[in-house]
């Protein structure tokens, strides 16, 4: 059910990208950009040192790689589809998924798509490709398998942690600050959690989850990962999936919407 209703709101976002084809040049071209001036700040960093506490070049670029994937990821479907939640509580038209034969929360989970960014996935991959091939790691079924559930344990945190600040809507008229404070903490991981001050990577691993989102998988890809980041990271998703669907749950309990 839920990849049918994914397909169909895929299509419609295609159907309004091609709508706005310069639009979409746009975007792909600001994608491109982003990712260049990236790249331009690796080079940087490693005209001066060898490696970066710890992290050699290869590596960061695998980090940078699932930094992109990822940020593809959360701006592909979820990112938009929870600021459309958080309007359909406010406008009270939330009604018309709550009344409708699906889970009103998968529903509200896939209901906008942007498809331009699934250039930022295309470009994700490449660079973690190019990253293995500079690291002359062996990736075997076993370490893919791993970075593969680890990536999953990511975007579940993710996903979880977007649906529980958007859900806050059902109490709070705006919580878009919130939302913004949560993209420009997720701008920090473009680079590994571990380089930061330990304040502020306990913020944004325990209050900001990025670190599992991005420098856990990546961890995992250049062979760092640990068995004990391994368990605590499917431990936190499964957590974190279970408290964000109580926390939906609840959230409809009070909601007061335009047929009240």
């Amino acid at each position: 059910m839920l990849l049918k209703l994914l397909w169909s709101y895929f299509r419609i976002g295609v159907m309004n990208e091609l709508a706005y084809r310069a639009n979409f040049l746009v975007q792909m071209f600001q994608s491109l950009f982003s990712l260049g001036t990236s790249l331009a700040g690796l080079a940087v960093v490693f005209s001066q040192t060898s490696n970066l506490a710890g992290w050699r070049p290869a590596e960061l670029v695998a980090v940078l790689g699932v930094y992109t994937l990822m940020g593809g990821v959360i701006n592909l479907v979820i990112q938009p589809s929870m600021q459309r939640l958080m309007e359909d509580v406010r406008l009270g038209t939330l009604d018309f998924s709550l009344t409708k034969p699906v889970d009103s929360q998968v529903l509200e989970s896939v209901q906008q798509v942007q498809i331009w960014r699934l250039a930022d996935v295309a470009m994700g991959i490449v660079l973690l490709v190019l990253a293995l091939g500079n690291l002359g790691t062996q990736v075997g079924p076993g370490e893919a398998l791993v970075f593969g559930l680890m990536l999953l344990c990511g975007a579940a945190i993710v996903y979880s942690f977007w649906l529980m600040l958007a859900t806050c809507s059902f109490w709070f008229v705006k919580v878009d600050n919130i939302l913004v404070i949560f993209q420009t903490m997720y701008e920090a991981g473009r680079w590994p959690v571990t380089i930061y001050p330990g304040w502020l990577r306990f913020t944004l691993t325990f209050l900001v989850p990025v670190a599992f989102a991005i420098t856990v998988p990546a961890e995992a890809v250049s062979g760092r990962l640990g068995w004990g980041t391994l368990v605590g990271a499917v431990a936190l998703a499964a957590a974190l999936v279970a408290f964000s669907r109580w926390f939906w749950l609840t959230g409809v309990r009070h909601y007061s919407g335009a047929s009240a």
